[in-house]
């Protein structure tokens, strides 16, 4: 049963999905009051524990402490109310790069009672155009130099009336902030339920039309309280950095959520690439990173070359499968574990990983806190130890998309099915195999491509590398890997040959690369995950 909802626009409570499909919901342990706002807790709460004086946020340049956050927050969202005409419940769409402007506009928003939709700026506007009218979203804050395409997704709309500036620099000098600076720094949140829904994440479409994932304040908790605190053990001397964009639910996790969740500080970097990531590791003694394993894998040559990363206690790897060989060298060369972990958007954060004291190679670890894992059979029954299958999650969140589009694919049976293909072992941890349609039917053998990809990631010429599934008459489909090769590597008959061999002797010869296509680079997202569809629509 639903609380009381404090939305007097009740668009994503009508739109929540029937509740006979959602997923089970594990909330023992994850006890929050009725009313609850996580931008408050996340804030105001924290100045209240004496945490005023913590260093929060820092990006362009500058510290902000916890007080300043909540000073800024309440004046932003007295501007939202007072100016904007932000009613409760209102979508309000969030567009910029990872700055401290844009963690000060999500909190306003949140605070104001909003549901907050954070979007890149890599999106044009007919991308941001299918957001506004999913969501049916009225208001929107955006980076003045990103303004351009966000007025044209505007234009005309029949729901976005309402669009304005903010200096994501740190001069404070647009619309928004210029309004904020008449308003007091004290702001009564709006008394939202636990269980109003304050996030929309879109998942990221790359096979289709994106699909709405509908969070409440609890969630946002919730991952902090379990992974966060469990895992991670976040102090108030911890310093997060991290590359994923804060419009991706790990990304607002990872670099916002879990740090002000315990009165730790969130580094911001805009363009957070691998040597300005060093950068701020070295500069603020960053203890906490949450990146993609190709940027490790820069960062592993950068400490060749001098870097110093010791400061850095945690390595958290997700979004794109952790190659095995990627984990043993960072072993070798820090002596700690880098932390593999599985998450989705519908179920906002990594809910399977490894521990600091519980960790293994080619092995994704454990469930989070309040979490229940199986790996199940298309029909649905569990598959024996070793036996792969589809990874069927539940716990404390899950699933719940607007107006409940292709609900009933992604739950089934009180289940979360994440469209990963996983093992479990004898002990009960989980092995990444493939996404489902990442799996390779080729002469009759199941051949997983993270599976190659981590074979030829352990010869010394190769830097980056994707393995798809090809059309082929004889056998169905090869595997074909597309190659970055080192500096200094020739690219041609004899390296094929070589990495051909290579991965014979590391995995089944089976599994080996039919084709390898020399590549000067593989397609991304912003958040480093290779966009493998990409390299099956090539031509």
């Amino acid at each position: 049963m639903l609380r009381p909802s404090a939305h007097t626009d009740t668009f994503t409570r009508d739109n929540l999905p029937a509740p006979e499909t959602w997923p089970d919901l594990l909330l023992d342990g994850f006890d929050y009051p009725d009313r609850l706002n996580a931008a408050v807790e996340l804030t105001d709460r924290m100045v209240e524990r004496g945490l005023g004086d913590h260093t929060a946020l820092i990006g362009n340049g500058r510290r902000r402490t916890y007080k300043e956050l909540a000073d800024w927050t309440n004046r932003l969202a007295h501007v939202l109310v007072e100016d904007l005409g932000v009613k409760p419940g209102n979508r309000v769409l969030i567009r910029s790069a990872n700055n401290p402007a844009m963690v000060a506009c999500w909190l306003a928003a949140t605070k104001a009672g909003a549901v907050v939709v954070n979007t890149m700026p890599m999106l044009r506007a007919g991308e941001l155009r299918k957001y506004v009218e999913k969501a049916e979203i009225t208001h929107a804050l955006c980076d003045t130099r990103l303004m351009d395409e966000l007025a044209s997704a505007a234009k005309d709309s029949a729901f976005l009336k309402t669009v304005v500036g903010f200096d994501g620099t740190s001069n404070h000098d647009a619309e928004l902030d210029r309004l904020a600076l008449e308003k007091s720094v004290l702001f009564d949140a709006v008394d939202t339920a636990q269980d109003d829904v304050a996030l929309i994440g879109f998942t990221s479409g790359s096979t289709g039309d994106p699909k709405a994932t509908m969070h409440f304040h609890r969630d946002l908790l919730i991952i902090a309280d379990g992974y966060a605190r469990e895992v991670l053990d976040v102090q108030p001397d911890d310093v997060f950095v991290g590359s994923p964009p804060l419009a991706f639910t790990f990304g607002l996790g990872g670099l916002a959520i879990f740090p002000l969740r315990f009165g730790a500080a969130a580094t911001l970097l805009e363009n957070a690439s691998p040597p300005n990531m060093i950068e701020i590791i070295e500069t603020y003694r960053a203890t906490v990173c949450f990146t993609a394993p190709t940027a490790y894998r820069a960062m592993l040559r950068a400490m060749d070359e001098g870097a110093d990363l010791t400061s850095l206690r945690a390595a958290v790897s997700a979004g794109e499968t952790l190659p095995g060989p990627v984990y043993d060298e960072w072993m070798e060369k820090t002596g700690k574990p880098m932390l593999d972990g599985i998450g989705a958007t519908e179920l906002l954060h990594i809910f399977i990983t490894n521990r600091f004291t519980d960790h293994r190679p080619a092995c994704t670890g454990k469930p989070v806190k309040g979490y229940e894992a199986r790996v199940i059979s298309p029909d649905g029954a569990g598959m024996p130890p070793g036996e792969p299958g589809r990874l069927a999650v539940r716990g404390p969140t899950g699933c719940r998309y607007l107006r409940g589009e292709k609900q009933n694919e992604y739950v089934q049976d009180g289940w979360n099915i994440t469209g990963d293909t996983f093992t479990m072992d004898a002990d009960g941890y989980f092995h990444f195999a493939a996404r489902n349609d990442d799996m390779i039917l080729s002469s009759g053998y199941n051949i997983a491509g993270p599976e190659v990809e981590a074979a030829l990631l352990s010869h010394p010429a190769v830097a980056e590398c994707a393995v798809i599934g090809a059309p082929d008459p004889e056998r169905g489909a090869i595997v074909e890997a597309h190659v970055v090769l080192g500096a200094g590597e020739v690219p041609g008959d004899e390296m094929t040959r070589r990495l051909q061999e290579h991965v014979k002797a590391e995995i089944a010869p089976f599994k080996y690369p039919r084709k390898v296509v020399f590549t000067k680079a593989l397609p991304k997202t912003e958040s480093g995950k290779i966009q493998r569809f990409r390299l099956r629509q090539a031509p």
